[in-house]
């Protein structure tokens, strides 16, 4: 009896991974085609063209930091630097314990400034608003502590343009980066009201005062584990979603949207973890109430480079985070789920969401379970093992190898062939040792988030410049 019960329960999670596998595949196909079609088209032209045109939308950069003082000054010269007709750029100390606001104020020469707030998003207060007389288009606001949501929302009252663009205090944009991501609102009349950029890992490439100078991959094989980790969920998942415009999560660091939507919604929502795929969900929400046609896309072209964890530690914090924000903005709006109301939103992405990537964790811990248990009682099926264990291997490091293959072909980022054998070597293991990780930290998310347990966690920075 026993051997019939773990026998079913490995077929159950066979089909639910085959399943898996099979939208895996889809969204694989349309990947390829629409980063294909992207290959052909002259973007240096069309930068071109779009600075010309006068009816390019300025842009307020958003730059949320707390205790950032090791890369702010790096994320800044990339801001500066941007290549992009017209823009400000406002720094949000959200009541650092560091230095982040001296050395903000002693790299820029800042002075009071009398600037006021130009909405009414209700915010922690505001201590002091400051003007670089170097660049006069910079900003540096302090307030009280209140959590990245509220920075960023303090941020939205202040900014004086009709698109805002949100990047992380330890990030870095390449030159062109906004001007891309810029592109489908500036073509789409509108009808583009978000937009999110592609996020690559910074760490062992040499930066130098904002500038990408030399790309490299490093050794560090938790890092090269999350280049790849990053290339799957980018180069697949978001590229197919914004195909059918059911993008669900724009990176926090590195999104553009419409002020005026974000004002009409309440902002970003700070009693959230995951605030930024929260805000998201409401604007869909809000389109799909109000019967629009507007759209959120992913651009997969315009890069923004940013920090990873290199120690269990930190990256334990940033995954459970992750997954507490996921099921708690799955929740909070669960009355789109199956709903036609919502259109794709809620038939499509609301149940895959659900199903595979918030309890996509579960199933998998399930599946190392069954194997473990049933090789201790003597129940082990060895053609179930065996075929379990391909559908993780196929799952996990087949598909990885396979999104990076495609991203090298359309963008020569890891184009250099040592790069590549490199990570791909790196997929070929995940399933092994960093798969299972990832699973204990995504559950431990998912029990933060049924025990109510709000904390954010400290990500310890070392800072992105030029490497020793």
């Amino acid at each position: 009896m026993t051997s019939i019960i773990t026998d079913i329960s490995g077929i159950l999670i066979i089909v639910y991974m085959l399943l898996v596998i099979v939208f895996y595949i889809f969204m694989m196909v349309v990947a390829y085609f629409t980063l294909a079609r992207e290959k052909r088209l002259d973007q240096d032209a069309l930068e071109d063209e779009m600075q010309m045109n006068i009816f390019t939308k300025p842009v307020s950069i958003l730059v949320p930091a707390y205790n950032e003082e090791l890369g702010i000054i790096e994320s800044m010269h990339s801001l500066i630097t941007l290549r992009y007709p017209e823009t400000e750029i406002i720094i949000i100390d959200d009541g650092s314990k560091d230095r982040t606001s001296e050395v903000v104020m002693e790299a820029f020469r800042m002075k009071t400034s009398d600037r006021t707030p130009q909405a009414a998003l209700e915010t922690a207060g505001v201590t002091g608003v400051h003007q670089s007389t170097l660049h006069p288009n910079v900003f540096l606001l302090q307030k009280e502590n209140g959590g990245k949501a509220d920075a960023l929302n303090a941020g939205i009252n202040y900014a004086r343009y009709p698109y805002f663009c949100s990047i992380d205090g330890d990030s870095i944009l390449d030159r062109n980066s906004l001007l891309r991501v810029m592109q489908p609102i500036i073509t789409s009349d509108g009808k583009v009201v978000a937009a999110g950029g592609n996020v690559r890992i910074a760490n062992g490439n040499d930066i130098h005062y904002g500038a990408m100078e030399t790309r490299a991959l490093g050794n560090h094989p938790m890092v090269l584990m999350q280049i790849v980790e990053y290339l799957r969920a980018f180069m697949l998942g978001r590229i197919f979603f914004s195909r059918f415009n059911m993008v669900l999560i724009v990176s926090g660091a590195f999104s553009i949207f419409n002020k005026r939507i974000v004002i009409e919604v309440g902002g970003y929502s700070a009693d959230v973890i995951g605030e930024d795929m929260e805000l998201v969900v409401k604007v869909h929400g809000r389109i799909r109430e109000k019967g629009g046609d507007e759209r959120i896309e992913f651009v997969p072209d315009p890069v923004c480079w940013t920090e990873a964890p290199t120690s269990a530690k930190v990256l334990r914090r940033q995954r459970r985070r992750w997954a507490q924000g996921l099921f708690e903005s799955l929740w909070r709006h669960k009355y789109m789920m199956l709903n036609p109301k919502y259109g794709r939103i809620g038939i499509i992405a609301m149940p895959y969401f659900w199903l595979f990537e918030a309890f996509g964790a579960l199933v998998e811990a399930a599946g190392y379970a069954y194997i473990i248990i049933a090789f201790l009682t003597g129940t082990l099926n060895m053609e179930i093992a065996a075929l379990l264990l391909l559908t993780f291997v196929v799952y996990g490091s087949i598909f990885s190898t396979l999104s990076l293959m495609i991203e090298s072909w359309t963008t020569h980022n890891n184009a250099r062939p040592k790069s590549i054998l490199k990570l791909i070597a790196m997929s070929l293991s995940e399933s092994f040792w960093y798969r299972p990780m990832m699973i204990l930290f995504r559950l431990e998310g998912m029990l933060r988030f049924v025990s109510k347990k709000q904390e954010w966690g400290n990500m310890e920075r070392k800072g992105l410049g030029r490497r020793s």
